[in-house]
């Protein structure tokens, strides 16, 4: 009996062994990194490949991502930025006065962890057969991260502007949702006052002001930081719903803006998936932004998987000082 059961803990002891070093070849065999897919190729912001390229290598330093570019066929402005930030593998295109659909636009969304959206304003519309692609994989539990310009488009597709929750230009209106904002007294405000969606004044820096404290991109974040120099987008409107304000920026009457505090940082639930909305990264100088950088880089890893394990800076901006960081090229 003794022999039977020393026989019966030496193979159990063995077969754990076993089990943990499979597991952890199958990890290695795997990969534990998050993929990330961006999505570019259409947008009025002339330095968007350099932006795509700035975010995928500051995202690679991190060891937490695989990072791969799906560029569309049809670009508009950018050609200058083309030739040297063309990432590895992705084809330079043609560029267009403005760009159109591409039917062959077809990214294996299925294939990444979260997707993010470098579009602008005048990005053609996808292929039918690649919406309902997209919102599958969003319904089902996908990621979405979208960016400054990137809420500016698509303005006709109805899953679209309920995954980023707000949007601006591209003749959105009252019809499309109401304006979304914090008055003096911290209250979030609903308006549906008439009126066309997206605008901001000239470039300056501005500070970010932490609304939502526990949640895990903006956790240990200072309560007010400083912005570098960016476009501050105010009077978004949209549908707004299972969306949470994380942060907001007060768009100042003497820089031509609103008098309110803008949404600056937000989440967005949609089905199973999990969107971050940011509507800073204007330029290279408004990307160098660690306040900028750090929110994106916690965001996207919250996209693909609810959570956060990336600390916060000793550089953070300061409530009075901006933080940048120097790209290195």
């Amino acid at each position: 009996m003794y022999y039977n059961l020393k026989t019966v803990i030496v193979f159990f002891i063995s077969t754990m062994v076993w089990i943990s070093n499979f597991s952890q070849a199958d990890m290695e065999s795997s990969g534990s990194k998050i993929n990330v897919l961006i999505i570019d190729g259409q947008n009025n912001h002339v330095q968007w490949p350099k932006i795509s390229y700035m975010l995928k290598k500051e995202m690679e330093k991190t060891g937490l991502f695989n990072v791969d570019v799906e560029r569309s066929a049809y670009t508009w402005n950018g050609e200058e930025f083309l030739e040297k930030y063309n990432i590895e593998g992705i084809p330079e295109t043609e560029a267009l006065e403005k760009p159109k659909e591409d039917p062959n636009y077809s990214p294996d969304f299925k294939a990444y962890d979260v997707v993010i959206c470098n579009f602008g304003w005048n990005a053609a519309p996808w292929p039918e057969k690649t919406k309902e692609h997209f919102e599958k994989y969003m319904v089902n539990g996908g990621g979405l991260v979208v960016f400054h310009a990137a809420d500016n488009s698509f303005p006709k597709w109805e899953a679209y502007n309920q995954m980023i929750g707000l949007g601006g230009w591209g003749d959105r209106t009252e019809k499309d949702g109401p304006y979304v904002y914090y008055n003096e007294a911290g209250e979030e405000v609903r308006d549906s006052a008439p009126g066309s969606a997206g605008s901001h004044g000239p470039q300056h820096e501005y500070q970010i002001q932490v609304r939502e404290t526990d949640h895990p991109i903006t956790k240990g974040m200072p309560k007010i930081w400083m912005h570098t120099q960016d476009e501050l987008y105010d009077r978004l409107r949209g549908p707004a719903k299972h969306m949470k304000i994380l942060a907001t920026a007060y768009s100042d009457s003497e820089k031509k803006g609103t008098g309110r505090h803008e949404p600056a940082l937000m989440v967005i639930d949609y089905g199973k998936g999990r969107v971050f909305h940011n509507i800073m990264g204007h330029a290279d100088y408004s990307i160098e932004c660690v306040g900028f950088l750090t929110s994106m880089l916690r965001g996207i890893e919250w996209a693909a998987t609810g959570k956060v394990t990336q600390e916060i800076p000793k550089n953070f901006p300061t409530a009075q000082k901006s933080s940048s960081w120097q790209f290195d090229e």
